[in-house]
């Protein structure tokens, strides 16, 4: 899994019939390079990639498989789900476009592979995101509910799981750590606000947050999906210093997330974060104030909030090689439970 803050290739190992979850194995993140960063990065926005980007990102993918592999010799995959790195989504358009070569993959490591997760869906009319509840689902079997499991990656989704077999509910809260990261590298050189310190020492800007929040995503019932560029200011304000901004997007990222609780059917008892942004622990306690309740990491369920996506893409795999649904009406909004996603065989 690549995701939308194009920070790092995230694998994980995962033993599992699509349906239920066994063994996890152990899952790592490989950063993308420099030069692979600003290929991909350049192809956002657009519905037909530049080749360079394709390259760049089933370049960094390989690279990652390999030092995975060489570092667990035992573990050889039997299939390979590649999500692909999403560089632009449109639903409306019925278009969502995620690149990488995934023949290049299958042909490599002699076995089948799974691509296009979101095409079938978007196709059909859904949202095409977000995409992992299903297997958020399988994950928190055997807790309380309702729940609610928050990713907090380039943009922030949300799966709402209540107590009934069919209780699901799922769509993007906002941004999360994308804002955040774009404004440390304009303003820093920096890819992130490692811990959150940079925000911590700065002061929220109100009138900025109140028009960041004047937005009519929010208020939209889901489903709804975002784009990565969908909130991208038309321009930073001039003057702000580095921490004011960082703390100001900081609480935008909390109360995006907390302007999602009118749609819920009933507060969750627990709100379980997974994704990069819960290594924040400012955004992390404002969290917690914007929702005026616990907020606790997915670690506190025994699971690695850094392999759950790639841990969602292996599950989703496995069900589209058996004809399972990857995505329902609660979850994208598409009109029936869909199947999807492309196999391709090497060779």
């Amino acid at each position: 899994m690549s995701g939308t803050s194009v920070d790092a290739v995230d694998i994980a190992m995962l033993t599992t019939d699509g349906e239920t979850i066994g063994d996890r194995g152990p899952g790592h993140g490989y950063p993308f390079l420099a030069d692979e960063r600003q290929a991909i990065r350049a192809a956002f926005g657009q519905t037909v990639a530049p080749q360079a980007a394709v390259d760049a990102v089933t370049r960094a993918h390989v690279r990652a498989i390999d030092s995975y592999l060489a570092q667990y010799p035992d573990r050889k995959p039997d299939l390979i789900g590649f999500h692909g790195q999403t560089t632009f989504h449109d639903p409306s358009r019925h278009l969502t476009v995620q690149i990488g070569d995934a023949r290049a993959l299958a042909n490599r490591y002699g076995v089948p592979v799974v691509a296009d997760f979101r095409l079938a869906d978007v196709a059909a009319g859904g949202q095409g995101a977000p995409f992992a509840p299903l297997f958020h689902v399988a994950m928190t079997a055997d807790l309380p509910r309702p729940l609610a499991v928050l990713n907090l990656g380039g943009v922030g989704n949300v799966t709402w799981i209540g107590p009934g077999t069919d209780d699901l509910l799922a769509f993007d809260t906002g941004p999360a750590n994308a804002l955040i990261d774009d404004w440390m590298m304009a303003r820093t050189g920096r890819s992130r606000d490692e811990g959150g310190a940079t925000a911590l020492s700065g002061q929220v800007d109100a009138a900025w947050l109140d028009s960041l929040l004047d937005n009519d995503y929010f208020d939209r019932r889901p489903p709804k999906s975002l784009d990565r560029e969908d909130f991208q200011p038309g321009s930073w304000p001039d003057g702000m210093s580095v921490a004011d901004g960082a703390a100001t997007l900081t609480e935008f990222t909390a109360r995006a997330v907390a302007r999602a609780l009118p749609h819920l059917p009933v507060p969750p008892l627990r709100w379980l974060v997974t994704g990069g942004g819960r290594h924040n622990p400012t955004l992390m306690r404002r969290l917690s104030v914007a929702l005026d309740a616990s907020v606790e990491p997915v670690e506190a369920i025994g699971h690695d909030g850094d392999a759950v996506e790639a841990q969602a893409f292996a599950f989703l795999a496995m069900r589209s090689l058996r004809g399972l649904p990857l995505s329902v009406p609660g979850t994208t909004g598409v009109p029936h439970p869909m199947t999807g996603g492309r196999v391709v065989m090497p060779g």
